[in-house]
């Protein structure tokens, strides 16, 4: 079969050429958006009589055909005509014959992958949106579940303060909101038509841009031909948002697995989002939050690929950027699959209440409110916090916590203390005091639902 260049040149490609530059096998998935800008492209080629109304409808009717064909899986492509492009239009001209021909009028290849990349990726984002927020659903479900669950709050991996398990999960529903408000910007970098760039210069053909953009609900047009075709800003934007919301995955799923070893053991991972090993009869793996954790590594790894591809690169188009579909396909998948499996696992964990509760009555975890106590009775900071870190040596050289102390011993360091110190040292206490904005007493976490509730998205 002819290439479409085949007029400049003499000699045959060579097969093992033919394999090396054959982007079908993963661009494949493009096929439905090229079809989609095709018919569109094809409207405006005879909107503007550029082609007669009998080749646009001629055109149009064959890619629907070819639509019907390949979702009903009857479509062979081939890997000689290199690309998902070449492929349905070589299709096309069988199909519907010389009028084929005339469909890649005004286009290149180089605006077309382009428009094609940027109407999936625009599906593909509001799909991911749709299950970044079904996930916060998730997490707001067990805070409220949980809004009296104590468990301790970490620094540096050490026990540091009494927090609520509603208000550790609502963390990430902070961060996965943040995710959105990134991804939702980046769809503003992507919803822009590309096409009409063609090669690198536009054309001398008479044609409709803006019409185009309506017909594909694009809001802007591209308003330079080189950058166009040239760049891959927004494929690395959204990859760099994903790796951010990879991140904030792979921090949930290291606790999940931490919480759910033999030494914490607040957590119990359900059976069916498990494994065993195949020598050791007594384990229980928790494979997906490893997997989660595991999966990040190739999220930012796709980050890196796209990086490295495009840094270099002077315009316009270069074949390097036949590289930028499969860190961004891989990526696309990578994100779906893991917020879609812990969307279904969170649900079926069950928190061991009483380990967490027992946790946090031992490791000083109400020392700080001693110091603030202090302070409330005007000591400054720094000395309430030295008095405060001289109790806790003698509580840990008397192997006693800082709610056995009597009101006699804590007088002993200051005469600031008072009977009522008693009332501020138990957990209950502590978490109950809180009153800052987005602390984590009961009061403020359920003040939080609400006004995650009553929002929408």
């Amino acid at each position: 079969m002819n290439k479409p260049w085949a007029g400049r040149f003499k000699e045959k490609t060579e097969k093992i050429v033919e394999d090396f530059t054959s982007s079908i096998a993963f661009d494949v998935r493009l096929w439905k958006y090229d079809i989609e800008g095709s018919i569109a492209h094809a409207k405006m080629l005879g909107r503007q009589k550029i082609i007669s109304k009998k080749d646009m409808n001629l055109i149009i009717r064959g890619l629907g055909d070819i639509y019907e064909e390949i979702e009903a899986g009857r479509f062979r492509f081939k890997d000689g005509l290199e690309d998902i492009h070449m492929n349905i239009e070589h299709a096309l001209i069988k199909k519907v014959g010389p009028a084929g021909g005339k469909l890649h009028t005004a286009r290149s290849r180089n605006d077309q992958v382009a428009l094609d990349v940027r109407l999936y990726l625009r599906d593909e984002i509001h799909e991911i949106l749709k299950l970044i927020i079904n996930f916060r659903r998730v997490l707001v479900s067990i805070a409220k579940k949980h809004i009296n669950t104590v468990m301790p709050g970490y620094t540096h991996l050490q026990r540091a303060q009494p927090v609520l398990l509603s208000h550790h999960f609502l963390a990430y529903h902070e961060m996965l909101g943040r995710d959105m408000e990134r991804v939702r910007d980046c769809l503003k970098r992507v919803n822009v038509l590309p096409l009409g760039a063609a090669a690198l210069a536009g054309t001398t053909l008479p044609i409709n841009r803006n019409y185009v953009a309506k017909l594909l609900k694009f809001p802007e047009v591209s308003e330079n031909s080189m950058d166009s075709v040239s760049d891959r800003d927004f494929i690395a934007e959204f990859i760099a948002a994903s790796s951010i919301t990879m991140g904030h995955l792979s921090r949930l799923s290291e606790e999940l697995i931490l919480w759910s070893s033999e030494e914490f053991g607040f957590i119990e991972l359900p059976e069916a989002f498990a494994t065993g090993s195949s020598i050791m009869p007594q384990k229980k793996n928790p494979d997906i939050p490893e997997l989660v954790r595991g999966k990040t590594g190739r999220v930012v790894g796709n980050l890196m690929a796209i990086f490295t591809v495009m840094k270099g690169l002077p315009l316009a188009y270069n074949r390097d950027m036949q590289e930028d579909k499969e860190p961004l396909f891989d990526t696309v998948d990578t994100v779906k699959a893991c917020i879609s499996v812990l969307s279904a696992m969170l649900p079926r964990i069950r928190f061991r209440k009483k380990v967490m509760a027992e946790a946090v009555e031992s490791g000083f975890m109400t020392a700080t409110d001693v110091a603030e106590y202090l302070v409330k009775k005007g000591m400054p900071f720094r000395e309430a916090h030295g008095v405060t870190g001289a109790i806790v040596r003698y509580c840990i050289e008397n192997k006693k916590d800082i709610t056995d102390m009597t009101v006699s011993e804590f007088q002993d360091y200051s005469d600031y203390f008072k009977k009522d110190i008693v009332n501020h040292i138990t957990v209950q206490a502590s978490l109950e005091g809180k009153k800052s904005q987005g602390s984590t007493s009961g009061k403020m976490v359920s003040s939080r639902i609400r006004n995650i509730s009553n929002r929408k998205g």
